[in-house]
């Protein structure tokens, strides 16, 4: 009987050595990531320049803002990136994890190679895609050099084709990422399940499209949040690869930021623009963290 009412003694004793073990990483978390958020969020109402200042001007950086011709057209940039680069990994890196789910030889082998571009990161994309775009170094000039003296593959430095030269560098490096989800999703499929669709006569494609997908969909949101939050952020793909040009053909909310912040010297705009962007990352993320944490707790509960 005494050791059970140890054992409740010593409970407590626990937990508050556990809370005490984790108080510098609660104080990290509220000061470096919840004050920044916070200060950031503050000065946005300032007519900060160079230096913060905190004489509270409302909501005139806001106004500024959304009627500047560069921020909407990196809005606009932004809209066309996202839906793409999202699209174009998601479908790609699904057929890669279909083709690698047949049980082909030398797996692990095409896993490492598809997998290998995230490995890298977006600056270094950046400047291997820059340089294969590049009508004088690159594949332009490799292939006139072949004799094809029509062929053209000018993306990085045409301001209609820019943002899809960000597109194709960005699906390069991220496929990878979606094609390992999607396949672990795959091999968490019943076996049972592809024997009864033999047995039925249906095709392999109607089974992928009418039944596994739906199964995928929670690997689908995962991958769709993940890659939603690579978009709001890009910024050294963009440096790296166009440098938001020619002129602003391929320029992204984050560079705007980045570049009131430091080369423009006006803070107030920046954390205004900055501001925009948590609460559309707040309103992506907080969708799929409710269905993924909150709402599985309640059903078990």
């Amino acid at each position: 009987m005494a050791e059970p009412a140890r054992a409740r003694t010593s409970r407590p004793r626990r937990r508050s050595a556990a809370a005490w073990a984790l108080a510098p990483a609660w104080i990290v978390v509220v000061v470096a990531y919840l004050g920044t958020m916070a200060w950031t969020v503050v000065i946005s109402f300032t007519p900060s320049k160079l230096l913060p200042v905190y004489t509270f001007v409302g909501f005139d950086q806001y106004a500024r803002l959304f009627t500047s011709d560069r921020w909407q057209v990196s809005l606009w940039h932004l809209l066309i990136f996202g839906v793409l680069f999202i699209a174009c990994c998601l479908v790609t890196g699904f057929l890669l994890a279909v083709a690698l789910d047949q049980k082909v030889r030398f797996e692990n082998t095409f896993r490492t190679i598809f997998l290998y571009p995230y490995s890298m990161s977006f600056i270094v994309t950046g400047l291997i895609w820059q340089w294969l775009m590049n009508p004088g170094l690159g594949i332009q000039n490799t292939v006139r050099g072949w004799g094809w003296q029509g062929f053209t593959f000018d993306w990085a430095v045409n301001s209609r084709m820019a943002v899809f030269a960000l597109v194709i560098a960005a699906v390069w490096q991220a496929s990878g990422l979606v094609m390992a989800l999607m396949l672990a999703g795959l091999r968490g499929v019943d076996a049972e399940l592809w024997k009864a669709a033999r047995v039925d006569g249906i095709p392999a494609w109607r089974v992928y499209v009418s039944i596994i997908l739906p199964i995928l969909a929670p690997t689908i949101a995962t991958a769709t949040v993940l890659l939603s939050i690579a978009v709001i952020k890009v910024y050294d793909l963009v440096v790296a690869l166009t440098n938001g040009g020619p002129g602003t053909s391929s320029e992204m909310p984050a560079k705007f930021i980045m570049d009131n912040l430091g080369f423009r010297q006006n803070i107030g705009l920046a954390t205004s623009a900055a501001t925009v962007m948590l609460i559309t990352v707040v309103c992506l993320v907080t969708p799929w963290l409710y269905r993924t944490y909150f709402r599985s707790q309640a059903g078990r509960t």
